[in-house]
């Protein structure tokens, strides 16, 4: 290679890096904040279920000499409760335990969760959405913003994923050695040190960074509801849809019709509700005896019938979600007339279910939340090291971008990764328009603006 040949590779090189390294700046500039709130969020919702029975400390490990018997708890509940009805009935984790009881308002809103103990005593009540978990989930996934909230958070997980690929370009070694890339150099200094902190961790995590992003994109309400709209056109629905669309529940069936889709036996259609031949009891103890997951739910038939159809379903609604199971009984006979378990499903669903029950650490065990605040402990790293290199390398007055590199051949790869990534992350791609024409249209207007930012230099995009 000649030395002009060499000069101008040199040059393509170092054009595509500072265009790469100008996308991860912006990108980084976007998500930071949010990465900070989110990796908080994330990694305390991972112990949901030990927060949510801390919660619950009041109402374990009580006398069991004198048991009632469940319809006898739903009554102490009623009554200390007046003008509700019986939504659900949870069964108790351990022996001693209180039992949980739903109750709703007549029209169905949620009145509250009532607590009673085995001997028939209503220790106390919660209300759902005022627990610790519900108030970490909101946050998380919607900032406490509804479904403008959920829409920033897909939009940012959206440059997120650009702020990781473009994060692996720039760590790629391009000299021999692993010290800076394997691990950080401690003893060069404070630039290199916060350089290499940020680099070498955001390297080993990466894989999980993203993992993580894929598996919460089914719960954003954009890129999720685009999901069950292809799935629904693709005929890969199997019953309704178990997870939340940017923070809705989904709605499920208390009846049988949430297991019509794969059911055990041939489904009795009764126009009335049958005479009262079965209670809560017998399906509390049908419950017992499948020895489900917890939490369990035994919930009884829609008092106004789902298409006809009156049944009690017990079902189990583990956060390990291969783990869950729903029955169905005939409320006239106590007859199984339905089974669905996780592997019924669409495989669609179940390999979004394996990503959910990874993505809350609950797939196996305390390994997997170790795993998932490890990830938040690297991403808040990386969000601080990141912020501390701006810092040092920002002038007075600008916001010390990177310049913009003129645009060569090589950077169609760059072009083509963004249209790829823009084609499957819609608020990726309504962004990109919106910067697009924001540079085009108002910083030629703005020029102490574009100083500042960094793009007064013509010839390539931001």
């Amino acid at each position: 290679m000649s030395a002009d040949e060499a000069r101008s590779a040199s040059l393509i090189r170092s054009s595509l890096y500072n265009s790469v390294w100008r996308w991860h700046f912006y990108a980084g500039m976007i998500v930071i904040p949010f990465i900070l709130v989110l990796a908080v969020t994330g990694a305390a919702y991972l112990f949901k279920p030990q927060v949510e029975r801390w919660e619950e400390r009041a109402f374990h490990g009580l006398p069991v000499a004198s048991a009632v018997e469940p319809h006898v708890q739903v009554a102490a509940a009623l009554a200390a409760f007046p003008g509700t009805r019986l939504s659900s009935y949870r069964l108790p984790d351990r022996t001693g335990d209180a039992a949980m009881i739903h109750l709703v308002t007549p029209d169905g809103r949620v009145a509250c969760d009532a607590f009673v103990s085995p001997r028939g005593e209503v220790l106390g009540s919660m209300l759902p959405e005022a627990r610790m978990m519900a108030w970490i989930k909101r946050l998380h996934g919607q900032l406490l913003l509804g479904k403008r909230g959920s829409w920033l958070v897909e939009l940012v997980a959206s440059w997120a994923i650009v702020l990781v690929l473009s994060g692996l370009y720039l760590w790629w070694p391009r000299r021999g050695g692993l010290a800076g890339v394997i691990w950080p150099r401690l003893l060069s200094g404070k630039r290199v040190f916060w350089r290499d902190l940020h680099a070498v961790t955001g390297f080993w995590i990466s894989g999980l960074v993203l993992l993580l992003l894929a598996t919460g994109l089914p719960w954003a309400g954009l890129w999720g509801g685009a999901f069950k709209a292809v799935r629904t056109e693709l005929g890969w629905l199997k019953g309704p849809q178990t997870w939340t669309l940017g923070g809705e529940a989904p709605r499920l069936e208390n009846s049988a019709s949430h297991a019509m889709h794969n059911q055990a036996a041939p489904m009795r259609m009764v126009p009335t509700p049958p005479a009262v031949r079965t209670s809560i009891d017998d399906f509390v103890v049908k419950a017992k005896q499948e020895q489900l997951a917890f939490p369990v739910i035994v919930t009884p038939p829609d008092p106004a019938g789902t298409n006809g159809i009156f049944a009690w379903t017990v079902r189990s609604d583990a956060q390990n979600r291969p783990l869950q199971m729903t029955i169905t009984y005939d409320a006239g006979t106590g007859r199984e007339i339905a089974r669905e378990g996780f592997a019924d499903g669409h495989i669609a669903d179940r390999i979004v279910g394996y990503g959910i029950a990874w993505h809350e650490g609950q797939l196996f065990g305390w390994l997997n939340q170790l795993i998932g605040v490890l990830t938040a402990i690297g991403l808040i790293v990386m969000a601080i090291s990141g912020f501390i290199l701006w810092r040092r390398r920002k002038p007075e007055h600008g916001l010390g971008a990177p310049p913009p590199a003129k645009f060569t051949e090589r950077m169609g790869i760059v072009v083509a990764i963004a249209l790829v990534l823009a084609a499957v992350l819609p608020l990726l791609a309504a962004s990109l328009v919106v910067l697009w024409l924001f540079e085009r249209l108002a910083l030629p207007h703005l020029p102490r603006v574009a100083a500042w930012l960094g793009a007064s230099r013509r010839g390539a995009p931001a």
